[in-house]
């Protein structure tokens, strides 16, 4: 009886190759050939998945964007059962940091889509745009749900700080990764954000 193939799982397979090559050649360097190879599968099996380089680009962005979805995931299971608005929001910025090999691939890759996006209108029109514009919604909706809990100070703008703390988190990421700052000073720096936006309760007198 012949193998079935689960089609998704090989997708994943090549989009995976794609991340690793990425991660150490640059995004722009890789070619369908490269990625084949790192595969362990043929340039037609990848072609016939992907037809152009370009949808290989579209699929491996949407790739990496759940990833760091499934590892944000993880962090808040070890934290356990309802772990609150801080707690999510410092789990999903905090993986986007460089602090191991997946998180580091991650934000080397997603940045090098970031500049050939800044040149390739296509790539910028569609998954670019989407998956960030996904995150700061997230983001803004724990937000939210904080304030209407009273946990952050009156007067925070959700959205706002949404979108400062992505830009802080992806800066932050960068310094680590060309050696600026180590990632315990990028932690700490991130904690120092989120207890401005989270402070304590005032102790009863």
């Amino acid at each position: 009886m012949p193998k079935r193939v689960d089609h998704e799982e090989r997708r994943a397979q090549i989009a995976e190759a794609l991340v690793r090559v990425a991660a150490r050649r640059g995004l722009h360097a890789v070619g369908m050939r490269d990625v084949a190879a790192e595969a362990g599968v043929s340039l037609r099996l990848v072609q016939y998945y992907f037809e152009t380089k370009e949808n290989l680009l579209f699929y491996g962005l949407q790739h990496l964007a759940a990833g760091l979805g499934a590892r944000v995931a993880a962090r808040l299971r070890a934290i356990g059962a309802n772990p609150g608005p801080r707690a999510t929001v410092e789990a999903l910025l905090t993986e986007a940091l460089p602090t191991d090999g997946a998180s580091r691939d991650f934000h080397i890759v997603f940045t090098a889509y970031a500049a050939l996006a800044l040149t390739d209108e296509a790539l910028a029109a569609q998954p670019f745009i989407e998956n960030p514009k996904a995150a700061e919604d997230a983001l803004t909706g724990l937000l939210q749900q904080a304030k209407d809990a009273g946990l952050t100070p009156p007067g925070t703008d959700p959205r706002t700080e949404a979108i400062s703390l992505l830009a802080m988190s992806a800066g932050l990421g960068t310094s680590v990764l060309v050696g600026q700052r180590t990632q315990e000073s990028a932690a700490a720096v991130l904690r120092h954000h989120l207890d401005r936006l989270f402070p304590e309760p005032a102790a009863a007198e």
